[in-house]
């Protein structure tokens, strides 16, 4: 229930291998189950352009790619998913999942890249004209762990999964002082408890959401 729109608007933000995807997915079922119209979409991407830039900046081989340019091809997917996707969704009183926005950009560009959270933040509250979530789920992972995760069945990682230790290090403590900051905003939960034992806690959140402003499933 965003000010913006009759829908519900959810971010899962936290480090590579914290489980974000199967938190989303795990919550859009139980929705769904009850009649409630859910849409699940990641970031970068989301739209044919933002596929077309996740792919430019995420996998190898294109080259050197500055952290300035890093962070603005991400806002620039931003702006296409919050303008094409998100708003339209949540007008037709829709849930949407996303996994990550604009805390993303804060942490890894941000913290990560050192180009400084506020400058971040600011060019991705323009990119979204200032579309924020009603929720944001941070799952916090070890960054030792989440590597171990995400190479399980030595599964090959990204450009900035890839990123030595120190570089998640930053992006962790970002995430945390971003919680921190505004912690009626974020439900920050230990990614190594038990999926069930996640979805069930991020569940009662969402229906905290739902009990204080509801509204008609969509």
């Amino acid at each position: 229930m965003t000010t913006q729109s009759p829908g519900l608007f959810i971010a899962f933000e936290g480090g590579d291998g914290a489980g974000k995807s199967t938190q989303a997915a795990e919550l859009a079922r139980t929705l769904e189950a009850r009649g409630m119209t859910v849409l699940r979409t990641r970031e970068p991407g989301g739209t044919p352009i933002g596929e077309k830039l996740r792919s430019l900046v995420l996998d190898h081989g294109h080259g050197h790619i500055d952290a300035h340019t890093e962070a603005l091809i991400f806002a620039a997917s931003r702006a296409a998913h919050a303008s094409q996707v998100i708003r339209p969704a949540l007008g037709r009183g829709e849930t949407v999942l996303t996994d990550r926005y604009i805390d993303s950009s804060v942490a890894y560009q941000g913290a990560g890249r050192s180009l400084g959270a506020d400058a971040v933040r600011s060019i991705n509250e323009w990119a979204t004209s200032g579309l924020l979530p009603d929720l944001t789920v941070l799952l916090d992972v070890d960054p030792a762990v989440g590597r171990q995760r995400r190479t399980a069945e030595d599964a090959a990682e990204d450009r900035l999964e890839s990123e030595a230790d120190d570089f998640h290090a930053r992006i962790r403590e970002a995430f945390l002082n971003l919680a921190a900051a505004r912690p009626e905003r974020y439900l920050v939960l230990p990614a190594h408890l038990p999926v069930t034992e996640l979805a069930a806690r991020i569940l009662a959140s969402v229906d905290a959401l739902l009990a204080a402003s509801p509204r008609s499933p969509a």
